[in-house]
């Protein structure tokens, strides 16, 4: 597996990571806080957010085939983007499991 198939991946969770978080406090700006501008900030993130989502999918479900991912695993990292800072967690674990993989040139097997 190549360096970029991981490190667009890595762009990518950490991208819809930010968007959500800030999604997230927009929400609590708009509704809880009544935040004037609040709304119109919260509509652009979401679409932002939405599109990169689709992008982060493809990335990940990319990064699991060439990695032979079980179902299971590969689900939860496509779901992580849409969890509040589950990206970020999520990144973490799979840059550290598949880093060495990679910069190995062996094939990435995943974990039973």
């Amino acid at each position: 597996m190549k360096r970029s198939v991981l490190t667009r991946y890595r762009v990518m969770a950490f991208v819809t990571g930010v968007l959500l978080v800030l999604l997230c406090l927009g929400m609590i700006a708009k509704y809880v806080l009544g935040i004037d501008g609040a709304a119109d900030v919260t509509r652009v993130v979401a679409i932002a957010h939405g599109w990169l989502y689709v992008i982060y999918l493809v990335f990940a479900f990319d990064l699991g085939s060439k990695a032979k991912w079980p179902v299971g695993k590969q689900l939860w990292v496509l779901i992580a983007g849409t969890i509040p800072t589950a990206a970020f967690f999520v990144e973490r674990k799979v840059s550290r499991e598949l880093d060495s993989k990679v910069a190995d040139g062996a094939p990435a097997v995943a974990k039973a």
